[in-house]
């Protein structure tokens, strides 16, 4: 018989930092396909299969929380920061899609600082999550997690205003204002999980 030698309520920590890799997996490769635009079929194929891991791992912390009475951490917490998770990776594999979709040939200025705010970000995360069973010394995480934010909120502003100061075609401003919210959506989102690490954080202290 097999013995599970990691006790059940730490598969928590271990689920949620597998998440948190193939998070930040995803992320580099979106800031990588934004910087070279190179193979994006490929890449999108790729992003498409992380998104697939990330629902799987998802779905065991859901099924794990509706079938375990004691855990490690509040219910609420751990559906919150499930759930946010999953929002990022799906923002992220919607802007790889997008990029696919609306023939893009060439990522703008602002699409590759955006991605690679966003990989900033989960690179944090990754690190901040992995410690989130000891709770020590993650408050400088979080803070960088919400400047990158902030980054990223200046960032969006002026790529949507670029969009009308050129001589760009209805269609195109179309597209990147598109493309522009779902990157933007995705650094929201990564400010939120930090919210909810705090808080985790504050409340087992």
């Amino acid at each position: 018989m097999k013995l599970n030698l990691i006790p059940q309520e730490r598969e928590y920590f271990r689920l949620f930092s597998e998440f948190a890799a193939n998070l930040d997996k995803a992320a580099q490769l979106l800031a990588a396909l934004m910087n070279e635009f190179h193979d994006p079929k490929g890449t999108a194929r790729e992003m498409l299969e992380l998104e697939h891991v990330g629902d799987k791992i998802v779905h065991d912390i859901v099924r794990r929380l509706n079938k375990t009475f004691i855990t490690p951490l509040d219910r609420e917490d751990i559906y919150d920061l499930a759930s946010t998770l999953d929002e990022i990776l799906d923002s992220i594999e919607a802007a790889a899609d997008m990029m696919l979709l609306y023939h893009i040939e060439t990522p703008t200025k602002q699409a590759v600082e955006q991605a690679a705010v966003i990989a900033r970000q989960t690179a944090v995360l990754r690190v901040a999550i992995d410690g989130l069973e000891k709770r020590k010394g993650l408050d400088d995480h979080w803070i960088e997690v919400n400047r990158l934010e902030n980054e990223g909120d200046r960032l969006y502003r002026d790529a949507v205003a670029e969009l009308f100061d050129g001589d760009r075609t209805g269609t195109d401003i179309i597209k990147w204002k598109d493309i522009y919210q779902i990157l933007e959506s995705a650094t929201d989102r990564c400010e939120e999980v930090a919210d909810v690490l705090q808080t985790i954080v504050v409340k087992h202290a």
